[in-house]
């Protein structure tokens, strides 16, 4: 995903990128791991301890904090801001050796996500919109809005 005028991805010597679909001037830092699938778009800073698995999609200009780990179904959009351990999931019902297709969650462009927010699977979050750090996402977030809380309510426009 580079052509001859763009700056190539940094890639940490610990970081253990499989994916060959990195865009330019990407930032790839300690201890991070990306399989083979994933697609990451350019200008992005992903930072130490993440794990990115293969059926997910990130845009250009996404920042992702320490300790986040993005599940296959995962789409975050362009200019995306993930806070520190921000935990995604794919399955609403769980069990150990039980395999189904992910569900599908999208994250909108623009949108920001407070450290420690949950977000829970098969939703959308909407355009710009703001969630609070600690906050647990169950259902859709319209764009434009601020949700906090447990579950995640709106709080305010942006």
């Amino acid at each position: 995903m580079k052509d001859e005028n763009d700056s190539p991805a940094m890639i940490h010597p610990s970081a253990d990128v499989q994916s060959n679909q990195i865009g330019s001037g990407t930032r790839i830092w300690q201890y991070v791991v990306v399989l083979p699938g994933a697609k990451i778009g350019a200008e992005c800073n992903i930072c130490s301890h993440c794990f990115i698995e293969n059926d997910v999609v990130i845009g250009s200009r996404v920042t992702i904090k320490c300790g986040v780990q993005i599940w296959d179904g995962v789409t975050l959009k362009d200019d995306v801001f993930i806070g520190p351990n921000v935990t995604f999931t794919n399955d609403k019902f769980p069990r150990a050796k039980q395999h189904k297709e992910p569900e599908k969650t999208f994250v909108e462009k623009g949108v920001s996500i407070g450290a420690n927010a949950t977000v829970l699977c098969g939703i959308t979050i909407g355009e710009n919109a703001m969630v609070a750090a600690g906050a647990v996402v169950t259902k859709n977030v319209p764009s434009n809005v601020v949700v906090a809380g447990n579950p995640a309510a709106v709080v305010r426009g942006v």
